[in-house]
Parts: C-alpha cells; sequence; structure tokens
C-alpha cells in the first residue's frame, strides 16, 4: 500500500520517464539513441557538493547531432570558489541559472530512455542521483556506458586511470570549450565513437557487447 502511495505520488514528469523504458524496442547501436552528458560541480563530494552545470548531446548511429543538446546551468545556493579556477562559473553573472529541480526535470524529460554515456560515469551519476534524491525520486534507470571503461577494453594491461586530456591527445580530438560541461559532452561524444570504431576494427562488437564487464547503473 505505501509503495501504491509513494509511486503515485510521483511527478507526472517521473511517471512519464519510467513509463518510456516499458515501451523499448530491441536496440541495435545503429538504431540507440546515446545521450552523452557531464557535469561541472561545486567540488567532488557527491554527498556534499551540488551541480553547478549540466551539458549533454545526443547521438544516433555514428553521427552525433548539434540540434539534439541540453545545456543548462543551476542556481548557486551553494559555492565554492577554489573550484570557479576549473570551471570559471560565478555565483552571479549574467547567464540564466535555474532551480536545481527545474535542471533535473528537464533533464529527465530530454534524456527519457536513452543509453547515458561519460568519462568517469560513475562521479556524473551519482552527482544527478543525489539531486533526484533531494527531490524524492529514485535514481536514474537508464544503462550507462563510461569512455574510461571503454577505452581499457582496447589495452591488454589497461591504466587504473586515465583523464580526458590525456585521451583527446591519444585520439588527436581538439579539447575546445574544456572544464564546461557542454564542451565536455561534445567532447566525449568524439571520444566515445572513436573508441568504438576503433574497437570495431579490431573485431566485431554489437550493442550488448558494450555492456560486457562495464554496464554501470545509476550510484549513491
Amino acid at each position: 500500500m505505501l509503495h501504491w502511495f509513494k509511486k503515485n505520488k510521483q511527478p507526472a514528469f517521473w511517471k512519464q520517464y519510467i513509463q518510456s523504458f516499458k515501451k523499448q524496442s530491441p536496440r541495435t547501436f545503429e538504431n540507440c539513441r546515446f545521450v552523452v552528458f557531464d557535469t561541472e560541480t561545486t567540488g567532488l563530494n557527491p554527498k556534499t557538493d551540488r551541480i553547478l552545470s549540466i551539458g549533454a548531446i545526443g547521438l544516433k548511429g555514428n553521427c552525433i547531432s548539434i540540434a539534439d543538446s541540453f545545456d543548462q546551468f543551476l542556481i548557486q545556493n551553494h559555492f565554492n570558489k577554489d573550484t570557479v579556477a576549473i570551471h570559471g562559473i560565478l555565483k552571479e553573472g549574467k547567464t540564466t541559472k535555474i532551480s536545481e529541480k527545474e535542471a533535473l526535470e528537464a533533464f529527465i524529460i530530454y534524456i527519457g530512455n536513452s543509453v547515458l554515456v561519460a568519462h568517469h560515469a560513475a562521479f556524473d551519476l551519482a552527482m544527478i542521483n543525489r539531486g533526484l534524491k533531494r527531490m524524492g525520486l529514485p535514481k536514474l534507470k537508464n544503462k550507462c556506458l563510461d569512455t574510461g571503461n571503454l577505452y581499457k577494453k582496447l589495452k591488454e594491461k589497461p591504466q587504473k586511470h586515465i583523464g580526458l586530456d590525456a585521451l583527446c591527445i591519444e585520439f588527436n580530438i581538439t579539447a575546445h570549450d574544456r572544464h564546461t560541461a557542454a564542451g565536455d559532452a561534445y567532447i566525449t561524444a568524439l571520444l566515445f565513437l572513436k573508441i568504438v570504431s576503433k574497437w570495431r576494427k579490431e573485431r566485431p562488437v554489437n550493442f550488448d557487447d558494450l555492456f560486457r564487464n562495464g554496464e554501470r547503473r545509476g550510484l549513491m
């Protein structure tokens, strides 16, 4: 009874989001919509830090769609001056900012049941899920791919951690708008396509192979 009550108290956008997973058709790499995303935050602790901006871009069938993009800045109720030098997001300024609740609702509507992609995805997922928890909502249900983990599958002796900057150099990707959420999402989308392309040249890869030993769902 309590489960039924909680489910029916959920907002309409979340019910629509949950419903989208019940209507999925079989996926292939070519027909799947991937959403590559990134967050800029006040720090690296999902329990105490907050999201400053969310950037995302869609891709399908090896094509990145600039028209299918998402870029929102959040009102800063928490401020950490030490991280401004990294992301350049000021507490005030002329940039239009919306509340965490508005930003996360818009993000959920934007992603739908798409497969999410991020570099070192666990952190970004944790930040999004913490925000959802503050709204009284469950974790994201989307499948998620980590470009760091996908890169490791190319190597016989993979490094434990490799940063986005190093991979941009290796794959000849111009790091334009680095350390902005939208810029990093676009860079990661390019990286994702290049990793998968290289992987496919070495051996056959289908959609399910992307998730073997690497599928991550929402954390925290």
